[in-house]
């Protein structure tokens, strides 16, 4: 589903990716891990190209993300993206919200798209909050108003940009929880995240990044079991001890 063949971004002169190789197949969960300023979310925005590198080569479903006639926008309408910081419209009800980008990128009828969004929103247990606007929910209900509306989109991959980080430790959980669910349905995943629990429970593969390089990329039972390197051993000691 998605093929990365040794991509290397630079800001500047620094080189924030450097030769990374990956492939996540369908209906795996891959689960991108590391510590702060590894370029985890960086990599995983070149997969919609939310960022743009310079040197490598990336595929999603078949399609050249590189390539100079990929029509972006509609391939980033087949990738679901939930950011760190919800990335909800503040002046649009939850279900102007659900609704705006399916008619908007995918031409759907405005009675379509609204059917569609609110029945993914009874999926993560908000139909109650439809006529409500951002603010007046918590960040745990914003961020899985956030996952209901990549999810209305019929997505091929989710990418998850560590999406329990902004939330109060209560409401990780709820967000979680759901995560679990669309990985137990088959969905193909990409997730930055430091929710180790998560990692353990729904990971087939982990990838430990460090200083821009994939450093492991194993089956997540060898990774938490015996990781390889120092670098990962020692980030995983300090993880699991919170």
């Amino acid at each position: 589903m998605i093929e990365m063949d040794r991509v290397s971004k630079w800001y500047g002169s620094f080189q924030v990716l450097k030769d990374c190789t990956t492939q996540v197949r369908k209906g795996e969960v891959v689960v991108v891990c590391g510590p702060s300023g590894s370029g985890k979310s960086t990599l995983i925005k070149t997969v919609n190209a939310l960022e743009p590198f310079q040197q490598g080569r990336i595929t999603v479903d078949g399609i050249d993300v590189g390539a100079k006639g990929t029509d972006l926008p509609k391939l980033r309408a087949r990738i679901g993206m939930v950011f760190q910081n919800f990335e909800l419209f503040p002046h649009l009800s939850i279900t102007r919200n659900l609704a705006l980008a399916q008619v908007k990128v995918l031409g759907r009828r405005e009675d379509e798209a609204v059917e569609r969004g609110l029945k993914l929103l009874d999926r993560v247990g908000l139909i109650a909050q439809k006529d409500k606007f951002p603010s007046q929910l918590s960040g745990g209900q914003q961020q899985r108003v956030a996952i209901a509306r990549a999810l209305s989109m019929d997505p091929i991959a989710m990418l998850f940009d560590e999406p329990t980080s902004a939330l109060d430790p209560e409401m990780i959980n709820e967000v979680l929880d759901v995560m679990v669910q669309l990985a137990e349905e088959g969905m193909t995943m990409m997730v930055v995240t430091h929710e180790m629990g998560f990692a353990r429970k729904v990971a087939g593969r982990v990838i430990f990044m460090d200083r821009g390089e994939i450093v492991e990329d194993a089956p997540k039972d060898d990774f938490f079991g015996s990781p390889r390197s120092e670098r990962a051993q020692l980030f995983l000691s300090r993880i699991l001890q919170h």
